[in-house]
């Protein structure tokens, strides 16, 4: 514990300790100025080759596309996966609406399955109760940059023909039994929103696991043409060929990025090391059973891509909260459960019963956790949050 001038003079430097601030290592301008002065601006230029193929070697897929975002490349696999009006597809109703939304915008009924209350992912088990003969695939989604049980949900997959799209938006330099997460279904699809561990501002990548589907992406990434084709001397002139859309982010986005992903494992570090600070510094309130901290199974290998605490209710959530804006500390709960949205009842249903989903939602609250947080920051969080308890 900090003495209180010790508190006073982390306040004083501080401020107010936002939940979140954009990843920068000082090499962005620098690579964004060579883009401009290269007269290389638009999408697909070199550094987003370097972007994808630092994926591909991390990941070891079959070919990474940089998009616009993560929910770019989620309504780009809905279209690789022939996702049409009327087939269903099986997710958690804890995510992002962007899970969600690539597959409304096909026609498609999401089903929501519930959750594990230990690691926030979809509950393995209740997956297969809820396949049909609609059924087309299951994106489960990496919560917090831990691994859902992708053995059995593969398990599953196989055996009723399904595709598996991972929504690891959440989880890159994550692993599953030492897998890329992103790497082990179908397709999968990483986010570099602003609130990401490496940030392009907004951008997102598709990850594909087999070849056959690389011409179909790069055709629905390019609008609909083969220019991808043409710009590698394949052909002479390139045409319209199918639908598709615009999903190439400006090659400065990609040359902020790649500043990052070049420091990619020193981020990590310095992001576990500020997670660790929390689990240690708060295991004593979860012993006296006051809050539950993040659980990470044995076989999964996390991000730090955040810090959560489960509190008892959602009032006491709403007290936390309102106590840490006091001590000038930013924190927010997260996901509104989907099938208690308008949108939600419209466009989908939940299969079974809801245990888990909107009890442990209203429970969970997030730290800051960001690249650039001081120890001092971090030792100043966790008093406070003992404070609130004692």
């Amino acid at each position: 514990m900090i003495d209180n001038k010790e508190v006073w003079d982390v306040k004083q430097e501080v401020k107010v300790i936002n939940f979140n601030v954009p990843p920068f290592t000082g090499k962005e301008i620098d690579y964004i100025r060579q883009c401009v002065e290269a007269q290389k601006i638009c999408g697909d230029g070199p550094f987003t080759g370097k972007c994808n193929r630092w994926i591909e070697e991390r990941t070891g897929v079959a070919k990474c596309l940089l998009t616009t975002s993560c929910t770019h490349a989620t309504e780009m696999t809905a279209l690789l996966a022939d996702i049409k009006e009327g087939d269903e597809v099986i997710m958690p109703s804890y995510t992002f609406v962007s899970t969600a939304d690539a597959f409304v915008l096909r026609g498609a009924k999401v089903v929501f399955v519930d959750i594990r209350p230990d690691t926030m992912n979809i509950d393995e088990k209740l997956i297969e109760a809820a396949v049909t003969e609609k059924t087309k695939a299951i994106v489960p989604v990496h919560y917090a940059g831990v691994a859902c049980e992708m053995d059995a949900i593969m398990a599953i997959a196989k055996k009723h023909h399904l595709f598996v799209i991972e929504d690891a938006a959440q989880g890159v330099m994550a692993a599953y039994k030492g897998q890329a997460l992103g790497s082990i279904g179908d397709f999968g699809c990483y986010s570099f929103h602003e609130t990401k561990n490496y940030s392009m501002g907004e951008g997102g990548a598709l990850l594909i696991r087999e070849e056959k589907y690389i011409e179909d992406a790069e055709i629905f990434r390019e609008k609909g043409t083969d220019r991808s084709k043409y710009y590698r001397g394949q052909i002479d002139k390139y045409t319209w060929v199918n639908y598709g859309s615009s999903y190439l982010p400006s090659d400065m986005n990609a040359a902020y990025l790649y500043a990052q992903l070049e420091m990619a494992e020193e981020i990590n570090d310095a992001r576990l090391k500020i997670w660790n600070t929390y689990y240690e510094g708060l295991k004593g309130l979860e012993e006296q059973g006051k809050i539950e901290l993040p659980v990470v199974p044995e076989n999964c290998t996390h991000n730090a891509h955040m810090f959560y605490i489960k509190t008892k209710d959602i009032e006491e959530r709403t007290a936390f909260i309102s106590f840490m804006k006091e001590k000038e500390i930013m924190t927010v709960f997260h996901y509104v459960p989907l099938h208690t949205a308008k949108a939600g009842r419209k466009f989908g249903r939940f299969h079974g019963e809801d245990v888990y989903t909107t009890k442990e939602s209203e429970r969970l609250v997030r730290l800051p956790l960001y690249y650039g947080l001081t120890e001092e920051q971090n030792r100043y969080i966790v008093d406070q949050v003992k404070a609130f308890y004692h």
